[in-house]
């Protein structure tokens, strides 16, 4: 396939994020036109106070919330697949994702009764918090084992990864069995992802993610780069092979454990994204990580977009939306990669 060139490619996509951004400040329940949605971000605006609100307080910060978290899973995926040379390499592959999700089941069955005292005294919900933390602890268990007096085995921490996300998955499944109903639902909301609970410390936070990580992993393409042609080779090129995958590794489980922590579970946007983008632009990170946070950010937002008005003025779990446009890719994946077998 034909590389297309960078600044085009840039423009197209930045262009398109904008376009859908702003269509989602008009999207939803509540029927309001793109320039009574933009009027009612600018002072003196005529609207009713009731749409003002909901354009200010609930679409808004939803629309900045999707393009973080996107940017952030597309991201973090382009950079799982090249530190593990592979496609089909996911940034839940290192257990962040299951870590996460046994933090937040913790918090659903066992802490509930915590969340409005802790969320008043240091401005953080129960859930969020151990989210991130659950994803933080596996991460560095999964890096442990697979770290040795040689370096860090990638294979090992794959390895690692997919037995620590089972054994999360089976302690999912007991505290399952302890909920009650109310309980499963807020669990089973939670593990679909949604983006309709974001709060303005929320938004910042994951805002400021993802422009640190962009950064840093920006300055990290050149390795990247190298890596690909292998680890020794990557050495004899004078990169630092075991600080560059201890850096990235890290980077990446903190990116996806912020994400999981605002808004849940949301798959296949790390592994279909970065696909993608290779497909468009080359394997050159310089250019693949910038791109993958645009797309990430794009087909987030559509896909948000989409839940919100399939079934209004019901709303779909945005991680279903995904399952349901990454999937088909993935097995699409899967079929191109045995021709190759």
């Amino acid at each position: 396939m034909r590389r297309l060139p960078l600044p085009p490619l840039l423009l197209a996509l930045t262009g398109l994020l904008l376009l859908l951004g702003l269509l989602s400040l008009a999207t939803g329940p509540l029927s309001l036109s793109l320039g009574e949605s933009l009027g009612a971000l600018l002072p003196g605006s005529t609207l009713a106070p009731h749409q003002q609100l909901v354009v200010q307080e609930i679409r808004l910060p939803r629309t900045l919330l999707c393009v973080a978290v996107g940017g952030i899973l597309g991201l973090c995926g382009a950079v799982m697949q090249g530190l593990f040379r592979n496609p089909l390499a996911d940034p839940g592959i290192i257990g962040v994702s299951g870590g996460a999700s046994l933090g937040a089941a913790l918090a659903i069955v066992l802490l509930a009764p915590l969340g409005a005292d802790l969320q008043r005294t240091i401005g953080v919900g129960v859930l969020p918090l151990l989210a991130f933390l659950g994803g933080a602890l596996t991460t560095t268990l999964v890096y442990l084992l697979g770290t040795r007096e040689e370096g860090t085995s990638v294979t090992v921490m794959l390895l690692a990864g997919v037995a620590i996300t089972a054994l999360s998955g089976a302690a999912i499944g007991l505290l399952t069995y302890l909920a009650d109903d109310q309980m499963l639902r807020n669990l089973s909301l939670w593990q679909m992802g949604s983006l309709a609970a974001g709060k303005p410390a929320d938004v910042l936070l994951a805002m400021l993610t993802l422009g640190l990580l962009l950064t840093l992993f920006q300055r990290d393409a050149g390795p990247l780069n190298a890596l690909l042609l292998g680890e020794s080779e990557a050495r004899h090129l004078g990169v630092a092979v075991q600080p560059l995958k201890r850096r990235l590794i890290l980077l990446t489980a903190a990116g996806v454990g912020v994400a999981v922590a605002v808004c849940g579970l949301i798959g296949f946007i790390g592994l279909v994204v970065p696909h993608l983008v290779r497909l468009l632009a080359g394997p050159n990170h310089h250019r693949l990580l910038p791109l993958s946070a645009l797309l990430g950010a794009t087909l987030l937002l559509a896909a948000d977009m989409l839940a919100r008005t399939l079934l209004a003025p019901a709303e779909l779990p945005v991680g279903i939306i995904t399952a349901l446009l990454g999937a088909p890719f993935f097995l699409w994946l899967l079929v191109q990669g045995r021709k190759h077998l």
